[in-house]
């Protein structure tokens, strides 16, 4: 069933933005709706204004394969607009080229090959960047060869542009060259990234070595020069700090584990790595899909396990990358999760070790992990630095849920004197018991609620 598109006034003048602004960019966080907003401008432009040349999505990879189409498909508004794919290799790139659709998605990393395969034949009128600082190393006799592969194109053959991207600077004014020069060829930062650097950049000696930081004067003047074509929306200027800000993060699991999720649905059993893995009763096979639906399993022995994806550890480096410097707070329900996050980031921290809670404490590392039912009353202070919390599984338990919550919940960003929202992120994988479990917990809550109002007097 598609969802009703009811636009908020953020999401009104997001689209007015994109409209009377040919080449643009939104920085919003994820989680304010991007993707809708520019779909519905981009069904306009196509639907409405009679664009015939189709748009071209760059993303990264699973964001690309997954969520432009799914996204498409959410909302009545935006029935019979076709979103398609071009991922996988080459035969099955060609093939989706092929198809007569208004929007195409592709990742960053196929740019190359994209711009050899039309040649002088580029077809698309517009590009939407999502995620943009994938193209802050470009450079006009250097930088990477996906945003070199792109720079040829985008003057010469695209009309429309829109850069997209919560973090449009997080490592420094240095970003930004790059990513404006796909919207106006440098008129505003510099014709070249070293003429940008010699006007609001001083070299600052570093030991043998100079480094270039930004002029006391520079920033003021980047954000004037840049503030006809980009559009900040904070979430403070049109959420209710009270409410956390929700998102759901949709993951898609490869047809082989689609296949080994339903015969453990089927059947309590099923082979995986030439390993058997079975469930003995209903309890235990609940269990396990929750696990299979997380990416991995364990086996009869309640120690090992095996693993069958990497879709949600996709899922969290990409949203590391969109959130920048800030830290994230991870929230898993298995061991056998804790350990294939910390295998895929050496570096994040284990709020379960002494040491690395102090860290998280000070305000230190990019992802903190924590299982719900050890984040309870004694842990604190993880609010003064963190504001977003990522379940990376779906725990039945309704009170683990608010009990990871709490650490940096609105009430403790309040408490802390914290102006900001809370954002959390849920990664569900489709049609598991991800899904259940999601509208499972909606429907304790809105039971608890009633009941504690109750008690309270206020039915």
């Amino acid at each position: 069933m598609r969802k009703t598109y009811a636009p908020r006034a953020f999401a009104t003048l997001a689209e007015a933005h994109f409209a009377n602004q040919p080449r643009c960019a939104l920085w919003a966080k994820p989680g304010m709706g991007k993707t809708v907003m520019t779909l519905t401008h981009l069904d306009a432009l196509h639907r409405v204004w009679g664009e015939s040349r189709p748009t071209l999505v760059l993303a990264p990879l699973r964001v690309a394969r997954d969520t432009w189409a799914t996204e498409a498909s959410k909302w009545q508004h935006l029935a019979g607009l076709d979103v398609v794919p071009v991922v996988g290799d080459a035969a099955v790139r060609k093939a989706a080229l092929r198809r007569d659709v208004p929007i195409y998605t592709t990742n960053y990393e196929q740019l190359p090959w994209l711009v050899e395969h039309f040649g002088d034949a580029w077809p698309f009128g517009a590009v939407v960047a999502d995620e943009s600082t994938k193209l802050k190393g470009f450079r006009l006799r250097q930088g990477t060869q996906r945003a070199q592969a792109l720079g040829r194109v985008a003057h010469k053959n695209v009309q429309r542009w829109i850069n997209l991207t919560g973090t449009p600077a997080s490592n420094g004014l240095e970003d930004l060259w790059g990513q404006t020069w796909f919207l106006d060829e440098g008129r505003r930062l510099g014709r070249t990234f070293s003429a940008f650097r010699d006007r609001w950049f001083q070299p600052v000696k570093a030991g043998q070595f100079h480094q270039w930081k930004a002029a006391p004067w520079a920033q003021d003047e980047v954000h004037n020069r840049l503030a006809d074509i980009c559009l900040t929306l904070d979430p403070r200027d049109w959420f209710d700090m009270r409410e956390p800000v929700v998102n759901v993060v949709n993951v898609h699991l490869p047809r082989e584990v689609r296949v080994k999720y339903r015969e453990m649905q089927r059947e309590l059993f099923t082979i995986i790595a030439s390993t058997p893995v079975e469930a003995p009763s209903a309890a235990a096979k609940y269990a396990k899909c929750l696990q299979m639906a997380g990416g991995a399993v364990y086996l009869e022995d309640g120690v090992q396990w095996v693993e069958l994806h990497q879709e949600k550890l996709d899922a969290l480096e990409e949203l590391a990358d969109q959130t920048g410097d800030d830290p994230l707070l991870v929230a898993y329900h298995f061991k056998h999760e804790a350990a294939r996050i910390l295998a895929r980031f050496p570096d994040a921290l284990d709020l379960a070790n002494a040491d690395d809670l102090r860290a998280a404490q000070a305000g230190r590392g990019k992802l903190w992990l924590g299982h719900p039912a050890s984040m309870g009353h004694g842990v604190d202070g993880l609010q003064e630095h963190c504001n977003t919390v990522v379940f990376f599984a779906q725990d039945p338990n309704l009170e683990h849920h608010d009990q990871i919550l709490e650490r940096v919940g609105p009430m403790r960003q309040m408490q802390a004197g914290k102006d900001r929202p809370v954002f959390l992120y849920y990664l569900v994988a489709q049609g598991t018991l991800d899904v259940v479990e999601m509208a499972r917990r909606e429907s304790k809550r809105s039971v608890q609620d009633l009941l504690m109002d109750f008690m309270k007097g206020e039915l």
